[in-house]
């Protein structure tokens, strides 16, 4: 079978047991109360469930497990990283997860966690930095002592990025997928032209997550049926972490030559690319929070879907926004690493961002700077209608509303009602009067049922009804 069939297959192994696996999820997130209720910094406004991260964590295992029985991808697992380490760091950070999604552990208890499984993953996987080439000056040889610090702080900042941009429905999970099949297009270029023991694993991993994100997606996408959580925004950064410091493992760039440096140069910038929005976004909430003398793991409502959500977008297109932005940024830096002519990538990517900054725009020049508020009505919940009392009516209607406690057929009905009888009786002709007798005693005449009474005036509608 050719490695690209057993990629696929991966893939499609990790997908389908996420997607079967979420329902699951979901109804055991019910049952344990680890539920996400409506805060004032949250932008849903009904409770849903999390603990999505473990569909996502199991669908991983599950495709992990089907490569080691492949005849070509088993090859990863006998040079490079670890991966039952691997998965064991992403069990045991879901675990935290889980007990977040139904507890909300407090900021340094996760971040304890998150060391504790970034270091298990680099010191018992053997994901670390080894080697950083430097323009000018050459490789230089981290070593323990270096990479294995370094590793675990890129690793943490990842984790808490991608913690950070899950803010939206289907936001992490969608760029999750986009970040991986960016980074799987990457390293499956550089395993094609002969380094394939190498570059096996990243690929291999970046595959399963991205499959396991696309599982998940559909129960995630705007309206969310089920959060992924801690237990998956976690989990998905440590094990992009991993992808992105395994390609700098075991392997001297000098050996290849001055391609194969620049190549091996770009995994340090392409998880930058790759994951350029999350990055963004938790280096402005880092900012932010210090300058107002806040703790970097306060929340508050000013991420860039917040920003968005302010300027007139929808709920919907602002993570379709994000998404065309993460696809630009991931997928010009792999265009960077893999072309030999950088003009035809300059255009496009010219292009594609005066097209992105025309979209963020949009509300803005279309309205005359006014927020757009017919695409936000569309998806967000409308608010209740004002009181009858409170609203401007016509003067020919406002008898309609007179009576609070009249419904609005009723008032309607008898107004109808009022009119026809009115008709009628200007219609109906009036007999001559005839001479009287002054002599002869008049009878009383009976009132009619359809005369009004003297001294009433206009006959209001409702009024006793």
């Amino acid at each position: 079978m050719h490695p690209s069939l057993e990629y696929a297959l991966v893939c499609l192994v990790a997908a389908g047991a996420c997607f079967l696996l979420t329902p699951i999820a979901r109804v055991v997130a019910v049952k344990v109360g680890a539920v996400a209720k409506p805060r004032d910094r949250d932008v849903h406004t009904e409770v849903r469930p999390r603990m999505g991260g473990v569909a996502i964590c199991a669908g991983f295992a599950v495709a992990i497990g089907l490569a080691r029985e492949m005849p070509t991808l088993r090859t990863a697992f006998g040079s490079g990283p670890n991966f039952a380490w691997i998965v064991a760091a992403a069990i045991g950070l879901c675990a935290l997860g889980v007990v977040d999604d139904r507890f909300n552990l407090d900021a340094p208890t996760k971040l304890a966690g998150q060391v504790t499984a970034a270091g298990v993953m680099v010191i018992k996987g053997g994901v670390q930095m080894a080697f950083v080439h430097v323009p000018g000056m050459g490789t230089i040889s981290l070593g323990a002592d270096l990479g294995v610090p370094l590793t675990i702080l890129l690793t943490v900042v990842l984790i808490n990025a991608l913690n950070f941009i899950d803010g939206l429905d289907g936001l992490a999970a969608g760029m999750s997928v986009i970040s991986s099949a960016a980074f799987f297009v990457f390293c499956y270029h550089l395993a094609t032209v002969g380094i394939t023991d190498v570059w096996a694993a990243p690929t291999l991993m970046t595959a399963a997550l991205g499959g396991a994100c696309l599982g998940f997606l559909p129960h995630n996408f705007w309206p969310a049926k089920v959060f992924m959580g801690d237990s998956g925004s976690m989990v998905i950064g440590l094990l992009l972490a991993a992808a992105a410091t395994t390609t700098t493992t075991s392997l001297n760039p000098e050996s290849l030559g001055m391609t194969g440096s620049f190549a091996l140069l770009l995994p340090l910038l392409i998880p930058l690319a790759v994951m350029a929005v999350p990055f963004v976004d938790f280096a402005l909430a880092v900012v932010r929070r210090m300058s107002r003398l806040q703790s970097p793991f306060a929340a508050d409502k000013d991420h860039l879907h917040h920003m968005l959500l302010r300027m007139g977008h929808s709920h919907r297109r602002t993570v379709l926004l994000l998404y065309y932005w993460s696809v630009l940024l991931s997928f010009a830096g792999v265009a960077v690493g893999i072309s030999t002519k950088a003009w035809p990538v300059e255009v496009a990517v010219g292009a594609l961002v005066i097209v992105g900054v025309l979209l963020l725009a949009e509300p803005r020049l279309r309205r005359g700077r006014r927020p757009r508020r017919d695409r936000a009505a569309r998806d967000e919940p409308r608010p209740p209608l004002e009181p009858a009392a409170a609203r401007r009516v016509e003067p020919d209607d406002a008898r309609l509303w007179e009576s609070a406690e009249t419904s609005h057929w009723q008032a309607a009905a008898d107004h109808c009602g009022a009119v026809v009888r009115k008709a009628t009786e200007s219609a109906t002709p009036t007999k001559p009067n005839k001479p009287t007798n002054p002599n002869k005693p008049t009878k009383p005449t009976k009132p009619s049922e359809w005369s009004e009474p003297a001294g009433s005036g206009e006959h209001r509608m409702g009024s006793g009804r």
